[in-house]
């Protein structure tokens, strides 16, 4: 046979489409004079679509490969460490956080003129907090970087690199606790008013009517969607990896049911950009702060997330549990949820009006007194 001829696939071997029963109707022509009785005699030549596609590029392999660019002290523990996380099914996020916290206090120690990491001592974690919040990162990021950094020494002192008195009486950084920020109930039909375009008032609408994160939405799959019970499956939350059914409201049905009308059924996503298969979060992001502009809004600093602190806000308001509102958003601690009662504690707000009202009538009766 000659070696450059076409291969011929012997008659007995012919593929049929019923040895394959999941798979989904092929592209027309590709199969074109397959059936059961006539199998084709001419040479079989395959598609250029139908080649393998190239593997996917592992997570870890687009960390080491920034790694690998990096000259550190201690960079291959840093390997090891990453290696670690992902064993551990550390989302990739997670693994470019640990990264950047680790370039950065092990950069500082080493212009600080230590070249090992049996060098570090407590004074040198001290003065990296203080590098970072001299150089005005927020206190926020200060805080779960110099959590990623302990979580690298915990590693290294497991391997006998480290000393176990890094570990002992950890530097703790107090946060603020400010009020999660809903938007005003006028501020958001101004905003509903100006998202003219199906897929963004879909995109509004669900995030604002759920509770979903943005960063699951943008992962949300047409076949997690179910209209007829009005519910979204998150099969992985984006923080805690624990999956949650969340409910659609009656409106947010309408515009979604108007999107999956018009929008491409070949894309597996349920919201994509336009010629791509997916939506990023910073072009989710621009879209939303072009339809605050044009609601003349954007003096307010609302973000995507507000969307979420806001059907948190009004769910409570409107007499859900807080044990319900927990479940929906998706939270592991109670008291995460419990944030939202503060902002919407009304009758805390009924119990100062009606003694305010005592008060402004001056039927308060007695001397005032101090309690001693």
């Amino acid at each position: 046979m000659n070696q450059d001829s076409d291969l011929t696939i012997p008659q007995q071997s012919t593929p049929t489409l019923q040895e394959y029963p999941a798979c989904s109707d092929p592209p027309g022509g590709v199969l074109q004079g397959f059936n059961d009785e006539k199998p084709p005699s001419l040479p079989l030549q395959l598609p250029l679509f139908l080649e393998f596609p190239k593997p996917q590029k592992k997570a870890i392999d687009r960390v080491l490969a920034r790694l690998s660019c990096m000259e550190l002290p201690g960079k291959g523990y840093v390997e090891d460490y990453l290696r670690h996380q992902h064993r551990r099914n550390f989302k990739l996020n997670t693994l470019r956080s640990t990264l950047t916290a680790c370039q950065l206090f092990l950069s500082f120690l080493k212009d600080g003129g230590k070249a090992s990491l049996e060098q570090i001592t407590r004074q040198d974690i001290e003065a990296f907090v203080e590098h970072e919040l001299d150089r005005g990162v927020t206190i926020v990021t200060v805080k779960t970087r110099l959590a990623a950094v302990y979580a690298f020494l915990r590693f290294l002192h497991e391997r006998g690199i480290v000393e176990a008195e890094l570990l002992v009486r950890k530097i703790r950084l107090r946060l603020p606790d400010p009020l999660p920020k809903a938007i005003n109930p006028d501020d958001v039909k101004e905003l509903l008013s100006v998202v003219d375009h199906v897929r963004d008032r879909a995109m509004v609408l669900v995030l604002l009517r759920t509770g979903m994160r943005i960063g699951e939405l943008l992962n949300t799959r047409v076949s997690d969607v179910n209209i007829e019970e009005r519910k979204i499956a998150i099969w992985e939350a984006q923080k805690n990896l624990v999956g949650r059914v969340v409910c659609i409201s009656d409106d947010a049905v309408w515009a979604l049911g108007a999107w999956l009308r018009k929008r491409d059924p070949n894309k597996g996503l349920l919201f994509y950009g336009q010629g791509r298969s997916s939506l990023t979060y910073q072009g989710a992001r621009a879209l939303f702060v072009k339809y605050l502009k044009k609601a003349g809004l954007s003096h307010k600093g609302y973000t995507l997330h507000c969307l979420r602190h806001t059907f948190a806000s009004e769910v409570l308001n409107a007499g859900m549990r807080l044990e319900a509102v927990q479940v929906l958003l998706g939270h592991s601690n109670a008291e995460v949820t419990r944030r939202y009662a503060r902002l919407t504690d009304k009758t805390r707000e009924e119990e100062y009006f009606r003694a305010m009202e005592i008060i402004e009538r001056g039927e308060i009766n007695g001397d005032y007194r101090l309690d001693s």
